[in-house]
């Protein structure tokens, strides 16, 4: 009966080791559901090289993309955030911002200054989602209107790369009226003959929306950017209706006359400097 027992091996002793594969080297895209390298995605700006999804591009990446390698000089960086109405809660305003920097490496949620694109002089603003949603608060207003008034002075065209979810919350009515201190220094730009485009990206949502991010010359967005002032889930339950497929995408209010270009992240350079060439060399 123990023909075998002395070849029989204890295989509850045998292990199989796992193949070492380092962390990060891949991510799936909420899209396609595809695992794509992640390192392809990143060389392609942020995009998913099986389906084209869009997926956040760092503020530092985004300054690149629109001004000429080393030519960008930040403005009103000195401009900080002020807890004025003293905000409390789970975690109060102050502890919040000062989470937020050490995050992110950046002081609010919005860089501002001036740059070359192309060898023109233009001025470049860049909201960043993952600082407080790029809520606007105070200092993001303040730096949008120094931005935009020094390019008044100076007879630059700006671009804007908008993202928010809405008001800084943290300072109530404060945050509010940046709105129409945005939109009146805008109005002076316009009336100078100078050209501005808001670039929106996913997402841009409430008081950004409802100021500087549509009183642009031309209105671009990325592509499937949700873009609207509430958000679709308040709309459908405030009317009671089904709301219609891709609603509040760039695609959907492009058709429907809000939008007037969709451009790809990767052709977005070029098109900026044919539109500014159009624009300003008329």
């Amino acid at each position: 009966m123990a023909l075998f027992g002395s070849n029989k091996k204890n295989y509850s002793t045998i292990t199989v080791k796992k193949r070492d594969m380092p962390d990060g080297l891949w991510m799936k895209c909420p899209s396609c559901g595809e695992i794509v390298y992640k390192e392809e995605v990143s060389a392609n700006l942020e995009v998913c090289t099986k389906c084209g999804h869009h997926f956040t591009l760092a503020r530092q990446a985004r300054i690149d993309l629109f001004s000429d390698e080393g030519t960008f000089k930040e403005w009103a960086g000195g401009i900080k955030s002020v807890d004025t109405l003293g905000f409390t809660g789970k975690q109060s305003y102050v502890d919040k911002l000062e989470a937020n920097q050490k995050k992110s490496g950046w002081d609010d949620a919005i860089t501002v200054g001036g740059c070359k694109l192309d060898g023109r002089d233009i001025g470049l603003g860049v909201m960043d989602f993952s600082f407080l949603g790029a809520s606007m608060g105070s200092v993001v207003g303040e730096r949008v209107t120094c931005l935009i008034e020094r390019c008044t002075a100076e007879k630059r065209p700006v671009l804007i790369s908008c993202a928010s979810g809405g008001a800084r919350m943290y300072e109530g009515l404060l945050s509010l009226m940046q709105m129409a201190k945005t939109s009146a220094a805008l109005a002076r730009h316009a009336a100078a003959g100078l050209p501005y485009i808001p670039i929106l990206t996913h997402p841009t949502m409430a008081g950004v929306m409802a100021s500087f991010a549509t009183l642009g010359d031309l209105i671009v967005a990325e592509p499937k950017a949700l873009i609207g002032f509430a958000g679709p889930l308040v709309i459908k339950e405030t009317t009671q209706q089904d709301l219609p497929e891709g609603f509040q995408r760039s695609e959907f209010l492009q058709e429907h006359g809000l939008i007037d270009m969709v451009v790809p992240r990767g052709e977005l350079r070029d098109r900026m400097i044919l539109i500014l060439e159009y624009l300003c060399d008329k």
